[in-house]
């Protein structure tokens, strides 16, 4: 949770401002404001956003989204391995999608025992002065989740706004979801995750210090922890990396398992990247997931492994 408290502390710049409470100046409130996880920034999501965003500039509104960190699955769960991105890709793939403002609400006790009629009148209606919400069909809200879309609507008179319930979104007559996209990432899905994300699946970290067994053998790698990322399905993949300030989008493949050749323990995502042998140790990487090659095996020796890996390398450079 360090991550979070401290993320809350930092002074954005851009067009696109950002909230950590509910107070907003005066020239933000009347606004249309879509409200969710946005777990992914999806295609699914894209299209909440790009139809509430027609309706603000329509109405000459202010456009904005409600989000909530640690996203409420997770903090009622303790689930760890769930997220599709970060808080910081969210906050950079939000910004993408051209909104004027993110309220980017902490999700703590006290939030969670509001409820669904206290959220809409002290928050919806006096704090923000909401015209417009945006939000999906199966949204839940309030203390036991007690709040819903037909409650909403019910209210819209009291408290003086419009709900507008946003259709799923398809792709081949398949809803696209942040569930079905956890889903495929676990399963190895790889080219289905960026027809649904509309991008490549990425994530970001700091390069840890392993074992270097890597460089022992002749492929040295950099050692990332996944965090609270959604696992994918063990093996290796194709990707693109880059670093900031050092490079941009260089190929590689990356190992994400537990090295059973080595006896490994603890799960670990390695990145091989062609062409860089810098030391990159505390670096923040991101790493683009392009295909999955293969599951991840335990060979015989190490003989065996580096062979494997040539044939890992040849296959992602094509």
């Amino acid at each position: 949770m360090m991550f979070v408290r401290n993320l809350f502390k930092t002074n954005y710049s851009g067009e696109m401002k950002i909230f950590n409470n509910f107070t907003l100046p005066n020239n933000y409130k009347h606004c249309a404001l879509a409200i969710g996880n946005f777990d992914g920034v999806h295609k699914g999501h894209k299209k909440v956003l790009n139809e509430s965003k027609i309706l603000a500039k329509k109405n000459n509104l202010k456009f904005g989204v409600m989000t909530f960190e640690p996203i409420p699955y997770i903090y009622f769960t303790k689930k760890k391995n769930y997220r599709i991105n970060s808080l910081s890709q969210k906050i950079k793939f939000l910004k993408n999608q051209k909104l004027d403002f993110l309220i980017i609400k902490k999700f703590d006790k006290k939030f969670r025992n509001l409820g669904y009629r206290d959220f809409l009148q002290k928050i919806i209606q006096k704090r923000i002065n909401t015209k417009y919400i945006f939000v999906s069909k199966n949204f839940k809200f309030g203390k036991n989740r007690l709040g819903n879309t037909v409650k909403m609507k019910k209210l819209e008179k009291e408290f003086k706004f419009s709900t507008l319930v946003t259709e799923p979104f398809k792709l081949k007559n398949k809803i696209i979801s942040s569930t079905k996209i956890r889903k495929l990432i676990s399963q190895g899905e790889i080219k289905k995750v960026e027809k649904y994300l509309g991008r490549k699946w990425e994530v970001e970290g700091r390069v840890l210090r392993g074992f270097r067994r890597g460089r022992k053998i002749g492929f040295p790698t950099c050692n990332i922890d996944l965090k609270n990322y959604i696992i994918p399905k063990n093996g290796v993949y194709a990707v693109n990396v880059s670093c900031e300030k050092v490079f941009n989008k260089r190929n590689g493949i990356a190992n994400i398992g537990y090295r059973p050749t080595f006896n490994g323990k603890n799960l670990l995502l390695e990145v091989n990247i062609f062409g860089i042998n810098k030391n990159l140790y505390d670096k923040k990487i991101q790493i683009e997931f392009k295909d999955f090659i293969r599951p991840e095996k335990k060979f015989k020796n190490v003989s065996e492994l580096k062979k494997q890996i040539k044939l890992d390398i040849k296959k992602s450079k094509k």
